[in-house]
């Protein structure tokens, strides 16, 4: 590969920096697993219930019983470097939450289908997200 005229470098699209990410993130069903209870943890859970099919491959549910999200911080919480935990530089030297640099939401959708289903205690209607390939499939209010 050579300089032929034009540029060679480039901003990679969305999607590709996405699945990049993801063999970084979650590589193993295991670590997406991790990723989920440590984003319950960090939401303040006290009951967290994992249920996994073909140990991981085919299915993995978290629920807890965390602080949840509106509509607007959960479509948030799919795009890379989203965090609640970082507004400065100086937060860097000052965290304690498990999940911070926001990219195992991104990357989990990026290489699988998503569910998430949230709502804070405040609200009366949740919010229902399905991702599939990092695309929004569906976003709907929902009972919950």
């Amino acid at each position: 590969m050579g300089w032929q005229g034009g540029a060679l470098i480039k901003i990679l699209p969305q999607h590709i920096a996405n699945r990049i990410a993801a063999g970084e993130v979650v590589g193993r069903p295991e670590a997406v697993i991790k990723e989920l209870i440590e984003n319950s943890l960090d939401a303040g859970a006290s009951n967290i219930s994992v249920i996994i099919n073909d140990a991981g491959e085919s299915y993995i549910q978290v629920a807890d019983d965390g602080s949840g999200m509106n509509e607007d911080d959960a479509l948030m919480s799919f795009q890379r470097h989203a965090t609640s935990k970082i507004s400065e530089a100086e937060d860097l030297e000052r965290i304690r939450t498990y999940g911070f640099r926001g990219e195992a939401l991104a990357s989990i959708a990026a290489v699988s289908q998503v569910e998430m289903k949230t709502r804070r205690e405040e609200e009366e209607l949740g919010v229902l997200i399905k991702i599939h390939g990092s695309e929004i499939k569906e976003n709907a209010k929902v009972q919950s």
